[in-house]
C-alpha cells in the first residue's frame, strides 16, 4: 500500500513538472513571437515613411498637365468669342445700313427736311444694339447652355436678322419721319378712319426697296448662325480631346 502512495506522489510530481516546463517553452515563444512582429512593425513602418506618397507625386505630376489643359481651354475661348465678336458686330453693322435705308426711304416718301441728323443717328444706333442683344440673348446664351441645336441655332440668328435688323428700323423710320411729316405738314393730313391705309398707300412703292435688306439679313443670319454653331461645336470638341 505505501508503495502504491509513492508511485502515484511521483507520477503527479512529473506531470506537474512537465506541464510547467511546457507552459514555460509556450510563454517564451509568443514573447518571441510578439517581439519579432515588433520588429517587423517598425521596419515596415520606416519603410513607409522613407518611400514618397504615390498621391502626392501624381499630383506633382499632374500640375503642369491641369494647368496647360486650362492654357489651352482659355486660348479656344478666346478664338471663339473673338470671331463671335466679329461676327456680331457685323450682323449689327448690317442692321445699321438698313436703318439708314428706310430711314432715307421714309423722309423721301413723307417729303420730310427737317432733323436730318437725329433721325440718322436714331435708325443707325438702335437697329446695331438691338442686333448685337438680341443675338447675344437668343443665340450665343442659347449656345452656351448647350441647350440648341444647328437647326435652332439658324433659325434664332435669321430671326434676329429679320426683326431687329429689317423689321424693327422699318417701323422705327415710319414713326419717326411720320411724326415729322404732320408736325411740319410736309404732306396732307389723313382723313378721319383711314389714317394707316393712308400711310401706306402713300408709300408702298417706295417701301418695296425694303426687300433688299430682307433678303441680305436673312441670309446673312443663315450664314452666321452655321458659322457660329461650328465655331463651338468644334472649340468644345478640343476641349474634350485635350481633357
Amino acid at each position: 500500500m505505501r508503495h502504491r502512495i509513492e508511485v502515484i506522489v511521483n507520477s503527479s510530481y512529473c506531470f506537474s513538472h512537465s506541464e510547467t516546463a511546457r507552459s514555460r517553452r509556450t510563454a517564451k515563444g509568443l514573447a518571441t513571437f510578439g517581439e519579432n512582429k515588433n520588429i517587423s512593425d517598425i521596419k515596415t513602418a520606416a519603410y513607409t515613411h522613407r518611400q514618397p506618397s504615390p498621391s502626392l507625386g501624381d499630383a506633382i505630376l499632374r500640375k503642369p498637365m491641369v494647368i496647360e489643359i486650362i492654357e489651352k481651354k482659355f486660348e479656344y475661348l478666346r478664338k471663339e468669342k473673338t470671331l463671335n465678336l466679329y461676327g456680331t458686330v457685323v450682323f449689327g453693322t448690317t442692321a445699321s445700313f438698313s436703318g439708314m435705308l428706310a430711314n432715307f426711304i421714309f423722309r423721301h416718301c413723307f417729303k420730310v427736311k427737317h432733323d436730318a441728323l437725329k433721325t440718322y443717328a436714331s435708325l443707325t444706333t438702335l437697329p446695331f444694339l438691338s442686333t448685337i442683344i438680341g443675338y447675344k440673348l437668343l443665340v450665343t446664351d442659347a449656345l452656351y447652355s448647350g441647350n440648341i441645336s444647328q437647326e435652332n441655332c439658324v433659325l434664332r440668328s435669321s430671326l434676329v436678322g429679320i426683326v431687329c435688323g429689317v423689321l424693327y428700323p422699318t417701323g422705327l423710320a415710319f414713326s419717326k419721319n411720320g411724326r415729322l411729316a404732320v408736325k411740319y405738314h410736309t404732306v396732307p393730313l389723313p382723313p378721319k378712319g383711314r389714317v394707316l391705309s393712308y400711310w401706306m398707300m402713300l408709300c408702298q412703292r417706295e417701301i418695296k426697296g425694303m426687300l433688299i435688306p430682307l433678303v441680305f439679313q436673312t441670309a446673312y443670319g443663315i450664314l452666321n448662325g452655321m458659322q457660329h454653331y461650328a465655331i463651338f461645336e468644334s472649340t468644345f470638341e478640343k476641349s474634350v480631346h485635350e481633357e
